[in-house]
């Protein structure tokens, strides 16, 4: 045997065995006689199993196992051991002293005697615990990878918003091991209230259909402010959980949550866009491995619906562009082809201007000698009967000729014009009894006339005559009779119609519009309609120079002319003149002449504010020669001094943008907070970024450029005093009866009406409108609401929003209850449009608004 020292030749003792296994404390080491009873327990495995030496010699090993598995598994690693030598080896759970499970590995080998006989067996178990769960953390980790990993490659794949946000919450249930989970986006109103569900795992939609969205709570508002991670093992024990109305914590029917994990989705920007939320309904659920696994998809989940909103932004962008390309490929070939027909037309004009020129040059041979002749006649005293006709019948054809000859150089714009000051309203009224004669009694003709029309500087008989060409060609349209209406109007071309229009420069016109219900015309006759002898007409029923000779007088005019018509859907032709900005002379026009300007009819006060002296004096004065009432200020500070000092309002704040000490932004933004209601309006030269960026004005802001025009300045000025001078009110009631007799009596009072058919409604549509209702009228009796507190929770949106509260049987009560408030009065149902009235006076003088 070699070196090899038996037991029986050198037998070990007692203590040294009790040595050698004690010495192994993270081993436990047992031995058992053969019948499996325990003879010895070494300290290892008191520490690992708890159990001292003195309570386990004498017992069995089965109550090392759980559920009553112990003995059969015993005795199966004793048949192991007594067959191969070794059994057992194979992992699993055990039992400590007090029942405490844990993982372990042990394995079993007999004892032999001298003589080979078994006498014992020895038990060799190790704790495995600390192994296994670094086993099952990495095993979670290479989990929660092959998840993100899967996850990221589909969203690398992925560009439509929508499928990629449910890919998303699909991977975070996944990684968290939850039941459901949910993506709500962050769409805020100035509340925080609105946070709109987007994508849904793990339950059907209608488990959150029946229930409204989440708001921005002390336990939702962490996540929807990106403050970080919210985990809790049972949500329903959180001290911030149930404060909420209506539900005292979970809504009945809602999915059970009690573990729950809530983060927030932030962008490159550091913008929430919105939260991904995960629940079970055990306790518990989720780890900090949930964390982190949610915490990368997180980020992913960031850069992916960023890169999507890029990618679907440059999508619209090159959609746009597009448009934008094929717009402007459209508007320059109709820009060109209008170039070539006024070119065409131009070219007709010179043709039939110099044909005109010489044939009136032939003319005047032609009628000087029949002249001539008919003088010698009489000279000779001849009565030749068939002479003196032949005669006469030549010079009525010199006469015709000499007519078609002015319509020629009409056409040609060569007609000599005696303009004047025209009142264009009178102008077409005077005609009535004349247009009526021409058309006969199968037309019906309506005039429509436009109070407060501009005055114009054009020949009056030729635009009468213009007119009447029109009205006769239109009858001639309607055989069988019909309608033609004449319509006056002011109009302003802007850039966008005059590069599409050829020779039509950009400005104020006074509009006249002659529409009939006849036959109407192809493109082919529009395109033509205007050139010299083309006519639809049969011989001999039109020479084809009428329309041409509008087109003349209306070009030398400086005015533009277009055909509307479509074949059987009648035919509108719009003359359009240019308004006239100058004073007419007194000889000009009799009766009282208006200047056109837009001048002040209610002597309004304007602070103007500039920091060029010759800039401000100048603007002044153009506004007191407008009517104006004017303060001035050669800054910011100067101007917010001379607001304190005011008694009255001040109706317009016009400023310069750049100025030193205060930029004209800045002086607007200390203005309102002494006058909320005031109205301004901008001028610069340059704006540099105070009230322009990306290109654009900032949204409400009115600005003129420098330099301005007079008549620039009177419009702009009264543009900006005159907008949204219409008030709004909101009628709060759930009987549509109300909503029509009280937006009668509102109508009646030059005010515009919205409804809203519950507290919830009118509390939304408050939110957005941000306090540009100038009064709700709300009803006491509400399905979800009381008056009382619908009106209690407007206020608190807006402090100084006009209230009327309307009640059937506790107006009193309510009156008492709101007497203190001088922006809430109570009326009493069913009132009048008159009671209405008065309520709202009262709001107006005791809360601060304008009257109606």
């Amino acid at each position: 045997m070699g070196t090899e020292v038996r037991a029986s030749e050198q037998p070990l003792t007692a203590e040294a065995w009790r040595q050698i296994v004690d010495s192994a404390v993270y081993t436990a080491i047992i031995t058992t006689d053969e019948h499996g009873r325990i003879t010895t327990w070494n300290e290892g495995a008191r520490r690992i199993l708890g159990w001292t030496a003195d309570e386990m010699v004498g017992q069995t090993l089965h109550r090392l196992f759980p559920d009553d598995t112990g003995e059969s598994a015993i005795a199966g690693e004793m048949e192991d051991a007594l067959r191969s030598g070794r059994g057992g080896g194979q992992e699993g759970w055990r039992v400590r002293k007090g029942g405490e499970l844990f993982w372990a590995a042990g394995e079993i080998s007999p004892i032999r005697d001298g003589r080979g006989a078994v006498i014992g067996f020895t038990k060799v178990l190790r704790d495995r615990s600390e192994q296994r769960a670094a086993d099952e953390a990495a095993q979670e980790e290479r989990r929660l990878l092959e998840v993100l990993n899967r996850a990221g490659s589909a969203l690398a794949a992925e560009t439509e918003l929508h499928k990629l946000v449910q890919i998303i919450t699909d991977a975070g249930v996944e990684l968290t091991g939850a039941e459901f989970g949910a993506f709500f986006y962050n769409v805020r109103d100035e509340d925080g209230e609105s946070l709109t569900l987007y994508t849904l795992s793990g339950a059907p939609i209608d488990a959150f259909s029946k229930f409204p969205m989440p708001r921005n709570t002390a336990i939702f508002g962490p996540t929807f402010r990106g403050e970080g991670i919210v985990r809790s093992k049972d949500i329903t024990k959180d001290p911030r959980y149930g404060h909420n109305k209506p539900y005292k914590g979970m809504p009945k029917g809602h999915l059970p949550v009690r573990s729950y994990l809530a983060i927030p989705v932030l962008l490159r920007s550091k913008e929430v866009i919105g939260g991904l939320f995960f629940g079970h309904q055990d306790v518990g659920v989720f780890t900090d491995e949930s964390e982190r696994g949610l915490s990368g998809l997180a980020a992913e989940a960031a850069v992916a619906i960023d890169n999507a909103r890029l990618f679907g932004e440059l999508r619209s962008l090159n959609e746009q562009l597009e448009q934008r390309v094929n717009a402007e490929v459209a508007r320059r070939a109709e820009a060109e082809e209008a170039l070539r027909q006024s070119q065409k037309m131009e070219a007709v004009g010179q043709l039939t201007g110099g044909i005109a020129h010489d044939f009136n040059n032939l003319l005047t041979v032609v009628t000087g000698n029949v002249g001539m002749a008919q003088r010698a006649l009489d000279a000779a005293n001849i009565t030749d009967a068939r002479t003196r006709r032949a005669l006469t019948g030549a010079m009525k054809g010199a006469e015709r000729a000499a007519t078609l000859t002015q319509r020629l150089l009409a056409f040609s714009r060569r007609q000599p014009l005696a303009p004047k000051v025209v009142d264009v309203d009178k102008l077409v009224l005077g005609m009535s009894d004349l247009l009526q004669r021409s058309l006969g009694e199968l037309i019906k003709l309506e005039i429509i006339i436009a109070p407060g029309l501009w005055r114009i500087e054009a020949d009056p008989n030729q635009l009468e005559s213009a007119i009447l060409n029109l009205a006769v060609n239109a009858r001639d349209a309607m055989p069988k009779g019909g309608d033609l209406v004449i319509e006056t109007a002011n109009a302003r071309l802007d850039e966008n119609y005059a590069a599409s229009h050829a020779e039509v420069p950009p400005g104020q016109y006074v509009m006249i519009a002659v529409t009939d219900s006849g036959t109407g015309m192809s493109k082919e006759v529009v395109d033509r309609a205007f050139e010299p002898f083309f006519t639809t007409k049969e011989i001999g029923k039109g020479t084809g120079l009428g329309l041409s000779m509008i087109y003349g007088f209306i070009k030398q005019s400086g005015g533009h002319v277009k055909i509307y018509s479509e074949e059987g859907q009648g035919t509108t032709i719009k003359m359009y003149l240019p308004r006239l900005l100058r004073e007419a002379n007194g000889d000009e026009e009799t009766g009282s002449v208006s200047s056109g300007f837009e001048s002040s009819p209610r002597q309004e006060t304007i602070l103007v504010v500039e920091d060029d002296d010759d800039v401000r004096a100048y603007t002044v004065d153009c506004l007191r020669e407008l009517g104006y009432r004017v303060l001035e200020a050669h800054d910011g500070p100067s101007a917010l001094r001379l607001l304190e000092r005011q008694e009255a309002p001040v109706d317009l704040l016009f400023t310069d943008v750049v100025m030193p000490a205060m930029t004209g932004r800045e002086l607007a933004d200390e203005a309102r907070k002494l006058q909320p209601r005031l109205r301004v309006l901008y001028t610069s030269g340059y704006t540099r970024n105070a009230i322009v960026h990306a290109g654009r004005l900032d949204p409400g802001v009115d600005m003129i450029a420098k330099p301005f025009t007079f008549e620039a300045l009177a419009e702009k000025v009264r543009d900006s005093l005159d907008a949204g001078r219409t008030r709004c009110a909101l009628i709060v009631d759930p009987d549509p009866s109300m909503w029509t007799s009280g937006s009668s009596a509102l109508a009646a009072l030059d005010m515009r009406v919205e409804i809203a058919g519950s507290g919830t409604e009118a509390l939304n549509k408050v939110r957005v409108a941000k306090g540009r209702y100038d009064v709700v009228i709300l009803d006491d009796m509400l399905h979800d609401h009381d008056g009382a507190s619908l009106a209690n929770e407007l206020r608190a949106l807006h402090l100084h929003l006009p209230l009327v509260v309307t009640s059937r049987s506790r107006a009193s009560e309510l009156g008492e209850e709101f007497s203190k408030d001088p922006c809430t009065t109570v009326l009493e149902r069913p009132y009048s449009p008159a009671e209405l009235e008065r309520a709202l006076r009262y709001l107006d003088v005791n809360c601060g608004a304008p009257p109606p």
